[in-house]
């Protein structure tokens, strides 16, 4: 049976009702109903409750059955989990029959909008300057770069500043199963394609022979687009592997993963392309092909909220059969040492003189 094609969900104001303002209110990123309690989270992680008299059960199965009709989807005990998605709101909703604690509902807002500025950055407390200036120059010396951090530091926020200083002639290919890049829509006029995978649903694509847009699929696909730049949302599995063949063929990057250490990154990948024949040559492919590893991370505030902040940057290397790391700033520091030589020699080549130095 052939499988439904997904489609942007399209509510109108009217349907949220209640949640209306929340939606609307740019400075909130989650609104989350956990079957008693509303809760919403803003841009810098503060959490607060919000009233919930408005949440009544009428209005919860209004709300959800929209949603379930508008994604063509079934919600019902049969089926307690709802996903569903517009061009700015990702909704997942569970059942009653799935919880002990009642329908529950989160809202995941990623607008078109970018929420990171240099100034801002700076000002909060980000990071320096001088650090700042010099991602700028390994995005205009074509460097690959990868984000990692726990979830809600703001790793695909952040890829989203970094990839705006890409020069507007050179053409950029999103891959993301949820919409949060909006790189076409941020930088209306450049040269982007916008590619959305499916997510795997139970083989039902190899049982009808038809080739399923996943990550790994998407990757290849792009290499018959002529990109400039890949901007994977996050290397998650096998895909990992797609991407450094990709990085090989000098097709450049940005993309995020999970880990808590940016000297793990090498380690994550492997564990990511999961074929050990492969992992002795992976290794020094790593090494080879990405060149900035990047830790953010979440400090919490006295007021409820969070700052988040670059707590580790380094740059990877293969030389003489060596593989090596670069540390540049750790715990939140700079450290005060000098660039690498073969970071030095990339900033040239790209006709930067001072890394350092960047009008933002």
């Amino acid at each position: 049976m052939e499988e439904k094609k997904s489609r942007p969900v399209l509510l109108d104001q009217e349907s949220f009702g209640p949640l209306l303002p929340y939606i609307q209110d740019e400075a909130i990123t989650d609104v989350d109903f956990n079957g008693t309690d509303l809760w919403l989270t803003d841009i810098h992680k503060a959490k607060a409750k919000a009233d919930a008299s408005l949440i009544t059960p009428k209005f919860l199965e209004v709300f959800t059955n929209k949603v379930s009709m508008a994604a063509e989807r079934q919600f019902n005990p049969a089926n307690p989990i709802l996903e569903a998605e517009s061009e700015e709101l990702r909704i997942t909703a569970v059942h009653e029959a799935a919880t002990n604690t009642g329908r529950a509902f989160c809202i995941r807002k990623a607008p078109a909008v970018p929420r990171y500025d240099a100034e801002g950055l700076i000002a909060q407390g980000y990071c320096d300057r001088r650090i700042l200036a010099l991602l700028v120059h390994c995005v205009l010396a074509k460097m690959n770069i990868v984000i990692c951090g726990d979830t809600g530091v703001g790793k695909t926020e952040f890829a989203k500043f970094l990839s705006g200083y890409i020069p507007p002639q050179e053409k950029v290919i999103t891959i993301e199963d949820n919409p949060e890049w909006h790189y076409e829509k941020l930088y209306p006029g450049r040269d982007c394609i916008a590619i959305k995978v499916k997510k795997e649903r139970g083989g039902s694509a190899e049982r009808s022979n038809q080739t399923v847009m996943d990550y790994t699929n998407a990757i290849k696909t792009c290499l018959r687009l002529n990109p400039s730049w890949i901007m994977l949302s996050e290397a998650r599995s096998k895909e990992a592997k797609s991407l450094l063949e990709c990085f090989s063929t000098g097709v450049r990057g940005i993309t995020t993963i999970h880990t808590d250490n940016v000297r793990k990154i090498p380690d994550r990948f492997l564990n990511m392309i999961q074929n050990s024949l492969d992992a002795g040559r992976m290794v020094n492919d790593i090494y080879d092909f990405i060149d900035v590893g990047i830790l953010l991370r979440l400090k919490e505030t006295k007021e409820g909220g969070g700052r988040r902040y670059i707590d580790q940057l380094c740059f990877f290397d293969r030389e003489d059969g060596e593989n090596r790391v670069f540390l540049l700033v750790e715990d939140g520091e700079a450290l005060d040492l000098p660039l690498p030589g073969f970071i030095v020699k990339k900033m040239r080549r790209a006709g930067i003189a001072e890394p350092y130095e960047h009008e933002l």
